[in-house]
């Protein structure tokens, strides 16, 4: 009985020396005051999604665009082939049902010429006219 009382008072201060001395909540507080957060980035607004351009090759449209703006050409064509701009050394497969498409970003103004090659020849066409003027 007296070996069962010993074994019972170690197990007793076992568990009151292994117990922290402060409550979990003074703990996670005080680590709070001595650790200083990291910086947090202040939001920054999205960038602007880029302007969606559509042509049809077979009208030979001019669209405009404001110099420094980003954009998406879709060109619309009624036979496969290819279409170009060459000006900005572009180039993209299109069909009936497939739009050929171009993400530009024309920084210098000017008047970008839109080609049309079909698959079954080698005549180039116009397609169109990407007109980049000044900003502002």
């Amino acid at each position: 009985m007296l070996l069962f009382a010993i074994v019972l008072g170690m197990a007793a201060l076992a568990a009151s020396l292994s117990r922290p001395l402060e409550p979990p909540e003074r703990d996670s507080a005080s680590r709070k005051e001595r650790e200083p957060e990291p910086p947090t980035a202040a939001p920054q607004p999205a960038p602007a999604a880029p302007a969606a351009v559509s042509f049809d090759a077979a009208e030979n449209e001019s669209v405009r665009l404001p110099a420094g703006d980003a954009a998406t050409l879709e060109v619309s064509v009624e036979e496969a082939g290819t279409v170009d701009i060459p000006d900005l050394g572009l180039s993209a497969t299109a069909t009936a049902v497939t739009p050929a498409r171009f993400d530009v970003l024309a920084t210098t103004p000017g008047r970008y010429e839109l080609t049309f090659t079909p698959a079954a020849g080698d005549r180039v066409e116009p397609a169109g006219k990407l007109v980049v003027t000044s900003a502002g």
